[in-house]
Formats: C-alpha cells, structure tokens, sequence
C-alpha cells in the first residue's frame, strides 16, 4: 500500500491531503451544511481546478456529484472521466451512487474509489454486495452524521442510525475507508469535529482508515488531524477562499 501512497508523515504518522470538487451542473461549486441554496460557482472548468492541484503535488481527489447526489444516479461522469485521463490523479468519486450500473460507469470513467453514503443506509444488502466484489480499498463508506446521528439523500435526511455502531457494523462487513462529515460543520470554515473524529478513532480501532471531512478552516488543524490518526483530510471551501494555500498543502505533503 505504502509504494503507491504518497503521504504525509507527521511524528511518523501518515496523512493524505484529499481537496474537494463538488461538481453541479459541470461546474466547481460548494455548499454550507449540503444546502443547495447556498451553492456558491468557484470555477466553470473543473479540470482547470483539478491540473492546479496537481501542480502543486497533490496526489488525491475527492470528486463529488452533487447533481448525482439529488437525482439518485450518477450524472457527471463524464467530468469525472475528463480529470481521470487528463491529470494522474487518484480520484475517489461519490454523489448518487445507487446501482451497480452506476458503479461501473464510475469506476469505467476513471475512479480509483467510490463512496456510498446513503445506499450503506437504505439499501445495505447492494452496498455489502460492492464491498466484496470490489474490495475494501475501492469501497468507502461515507458516513455523513448530524448530532451523531447518519445522514442521507444529500443531508435532506436524518436517520435514526447512531453514527458509531453504524461505522462498527460497516467494518464488521469488511470496510476500512470511512469518509466522516460533522454537516453542521461542513462548509462554514469554523474547524473540524476534532472531539467526534477522536472518539470515532477511540471507538473503532484498529483497522480504521478514517478520513476527515467538514470545516476545516486553517492549515493549522491539519496537524491536528495527524494527531488525532486521521488517515487522510478533505479540504473543500478552505482552498477556494484563499484560507490555506496550495502552496502550504505542497510544502506540509513535501516535508512530512
């Protein structure tokens, strides 16, 4: 696994860095706390976004079809296949993932990994099913959570699952990649769910590979997450407000 990972060591801990394009309508957008109201255009050219982070070192993407995401099936995968074959990034793909049609057209356009969120939720038994045909280092759980509690649909839903046992019970069945968003925390640039991301790692080790995702805000909190054991970090918002720099993301992956 090593060999083709390229990461970043703090205190000889290991962390990707993992930016965030959030695709609707082709074009790079973000959101605050999943509301589609409050979408906000950072780019027309997602490839354009996805060469800059490529420039600058980064070996990872996180690609999400927000699009997909409503609309219950895959959408923009054609943007997925443009960055998949014009940069060498490794790209980790989710939004409205909900059949095994729309895993393969993922995974043929390009995705090195998908995430299920909701599809783990409202229909286990097709989730599972990917889990062993694909295997635990192409399948990522995406567990989006609200007061503890699993999100779906986007975070129109809450669901009655607690966040923890659901995260143990996906593990029991063979996942290690876990994506976690604090929502209240997503795009509002107030910092991460430090707390919930340590007791998450508390709670489900060994063999976790947690992921963290949601309001991280300044270069500052990465260490953080390092400490914490978070294998890898998703910035979003944080890079296209200028708040950390692409600069800072290629020195911290240069020199760790």
């Amino acid at each position: 696994m090593t060999d083709q990972l390229k990461v970043t060591r703090v205190r000889g801990h290991k962390m990707r860095i993992i930016p965030a394009i959030d695709i609707i309508e082709g074009k790079c957008v973000r959101l605050s706390k999943g509301d589609y109201d409050t979408k906000k255009i950072y780019n027309e050219n997602p490839l354009e976004v996805a060469k800059n982070f490529e420039a600058h070192g980064i070996k990872y993407l996180h690609l999400v079809d927000l699009d997909g995401a409503k609309s219950k099936h895959i959408v923009n995968h054609q943007i997925l296949e443009q960055i998949a074959s014009k940069t060498t990034l490794k790209i980790d793909f989710g939004g409205g993932l909900k059949t095994d049609q729309d895993l393969r057209i993922a995974f043929e356009s390009g995705a090195s990994q998908i995430t299920g969120g909701s599809i783990a939720v409202k229909d286990p038994s097709v989730f599972e099913n990917w889990i062993s045909t694909y295997g635990s280092d192409k399948i990522i759980l995406g567990a989006d959570a609200q007061n503890e509690k699993i999100a779906i649909s986007g975070w129109q839903e809450e669901s009655d699952l607690e966040l923890i046992p659901f995260i143990i019970d996906y593990m029991q069945k063979g996942i290690s990649y876990v994506i976690c968003t604090d929502i209240s925390k997503d795009g509002m640039l107030e910092g991460p769910s430090f707390d919930l991301y340590e007791k998450i790692i508390h709670s489900c080790q060994p063999g976790l590979k947690l992921i963290a995702s949601g309001g991280i805000s300044t270069f500052d909190e990465l260490p953080r997450l390092v400490e914490l054991g978070c294998e890898g970090t998703i910035i979003g918002k944080a890079i296209y407000e200028n708040r950390i720099s692409l600069k800072q993301l290629e020195n911290f992956i240069l020199n760790h």
